[in-house]
């Protein structure tokens, strides 16, 4: 009974902790999507040239895009032109230094550890596309493949209007809504691990610092992990003993190389820049990790502890809305019929029209006995 109740507690500190900041963060990124033009990016990034790299990763750092949702960002880029290192750059930039996951960041790390990420990773992302396009120069087209996402690409070229509705819906509806679930579970892993978790045997897990970054790294790659959601794991992590080089890698490796990520890096781009693409990202995560503990060693990063310390009426509130919307968007679906995507509605209208006006053409009185549908 203790241990729930400690679990319950530890669940209440990570979740008052980071609450505030991402209910911050989703209003400015959905003031931001309102801001930023649809086609703004696609019309900056040039081919394969340094300039194009650097804008890609410069341009994704603030959009307000999670991990899945960036997919089919990155294939309409690639489809308008863009060069294989600039659509890397953008899937790496993007999903990890969100400012919804820079806020949050900020709230369990502190200044130092979320300036220290969103460098690094612009580093990284930078790298990635540099050396992409140094090894494969490109002449021939882009490759054109079918999107595979959790939503609807828009190619909405019209300008659009402030709408500051349309910004809490984004920000709170559709943004929200693809980390949901996966922040949920973030604050139930960390609570549990907290809680369970002995703090001797964390500390004998992570005792060998090196051998400790391969297995996150090995651990992360293939994981799909929310840059936000991801972040009461690592604070659960650190808290336990984990150095945080190890967190780092942990927090930079999940959000970019997801298996879907890689999955589709390797459908659109091709094998030899998936290779570049998952090779250089965990050769330089490795290295930022090892750079922070060499040089931030003495550094105490955590900002949340586990004393049980009263929180404010403000962080308790925020705490309160933000669970409202995580269970508002994890069970919505189950009162009503479930979507695969934002453009099924149509589809299916499309669908039903066409089958009612085909069974009303059928129910007609007609001399022939059979009928026959001719191809348009």
């Amino acid at each position: 009974m203790q241990l729930m109740i400690n679990f319950f507690e530890n669940f209440l500190i990570l979740l008052n902790a980071m609450s505030i900041y991402i209910i911050i963060g989703l209003l400015f990124a959905g003031i931001l999507k309102q801001i930023i033009p649809d086609t703004f990016v696609s019309k900056h990034l040039g081919k394969s040239t340094i300039s194009s790299v650097i804008k890609a990763t410069i341009f994704g750092i603030p959009l307000p895009v999670c991990s899945c949702s960036v997919i089919p960002l990155a294939q309409a880029l690639r489809k308008e032109g863009a060069s294989k290192g600039a659509v890397q750059s953008f899937l790496i930039s993007t999903p990890i230094t969100g400012v919804d996951s820079i806020l949050a960041t900020y709230s369990l790390f502190g200044i130092i550890f979320t300036l220290f990420r969103v460098i690094s990773s612009m580093i990284i992302a930078i790298t990635v596309g540099l050396v992409q396009n140094f090894i494969q120069k490109e002449d021939d087209k882009p490759i054109i493949i079918e999107e595979t996402s959790c939503g609807c690409s828009s190619n909405s070229n019209e300008n659009k209007k402030f709408s500051f509705v349309s910004a809490l819906k984004y920000g709170y509806g559709t943004l929200f809504e693809d980390m949901a679930k996966a922040l949920l579970i973030g604050l139930m892993i960390g609570a549990l691990f907290v809680t369970f978790m002995p703090k001797e045997y964390a500390q004998l897990l992570f005792e060998n610092q090196i051998i400790t970054y391969f297995v996150v790294l090995l651990f992360s790659i293939p994981l799909y992990t929310c840059a936000t959601a991801s972040l009461p794991i690592a604070a659960a992590f650190m808290i336990q003993g984990m150095s945080a080089g190890a967190v780092f890698i942990f927090l930079t490796a999940g959000p970019a190389t997801s298996a879907i990520t890689m999955s589709v890096v390797y459908k659109m781009l091709g094998r030899t820049s998936l290779i570049i693409y998952v090779s250089v990202i965990a050769v330089l995560a490795l290295a930022f990790g090892y750079g922070y503990d060499t040089f931030f060693k003495d550094l105490s990063i955590i900002s949340i502890g586990l004393n049980h310390e009263e929180t404010s009426v403000f962080k308790q509130l925020a705490s309160f809305v933000m669970m409202v919307l995580i269970f508002f968007h994890i069970f919505k679906n189950y009162f009503r019929k479930e979507k695969n995507s934002c453009c099924e509605d149509e589809e299916e209208k499309s669908t039903s029209s066409s089958t009612n006006e085909l069974t009303a053409d059928t129910n007609k009185p007609s001399k022939q006995s059979s009928f026959s549908i001719k191809p348009k």
